[in-house]
């Protein structure tokens, strides 16, 4: 894998291990991390274990770690999920877990960081994304990074006995037309 870093940002990508499993969970866990995702349940070691053989080890999902390589310690997680191969696409999914790495523009640089990624090393040709309507900075940081609104999905999800909107993102690669300069 090459190497994925934004020196402005102060950050770099790298392939999640086993080892990050305890550091996920604690993250995943968090109140401030859970509340934007649609799936709540409490994470356990042993379902990120089995996400790592059902998912990751079979190719279809990648999963990395948002470094800080400064100071040589993890501040989240960014992965793609459901990689369609016939299609070429795959779905979007970040989550800083480090308090004090929020709010610094961090979640865009990575966004960038994995997308060049997927369309330089997966072959890709389109990352979506799902994100709660009322989200609106992680909305603004996905713009940033080169997702486009396509949709909203009213009334799509309940969570805690209340129907929530889904904003439906995505970001197609760009394509070069022979004899451009």
């Amino acid at each position: 894998m090459k190497e994925y870093k934004d020196a402005a940002a102060g950050i770099s990508l790298r392939l999640m291990a086993y080892e990050d499993t305890d550091l996920i969970v604690a993250w995943r866990n968090s109140d401030e991390v859970r509340r934007n995702f649609i799936y709540r349940q409490p994470f356990t070691r042993e379902g990120h274990e089995n996400w790592i053989r059902t998912m990751v080890e079979t190719g279809r999902a990648v999963q990395m770690m948002i470094c800080d390589p400064a100071m040589d310690r993890p501040l989240g997680s960014v992965y793609i999920r459901d990689i369609d191969r016939q299609h070429n696409k795959a779905e979007y999914g970040i989550f800083i877990g480090e308090a004090s790495a929020r709010g610094r523009g961090i979640g865009t640089a990575a966004a960038k960081l994995m997308l060049r990624y997927c369309f330089e090393e997966e072959g890709l040709h389109r990352i979506y994304l799902r994100v709660f309507s009322d989200n609106l900075r992680a909305i603004r940081s996905y713009e940033k990074a080169g997702f486009i609104r396509e949709g909203l999905l009213r009334d799509d999800v309940c969570i805690d006995g209340e129907y929530r909107d889904i904003v439906w993102m995505a970001v197609v690669k760009e394509r070069k037309t022979y004899g451009e300069v």
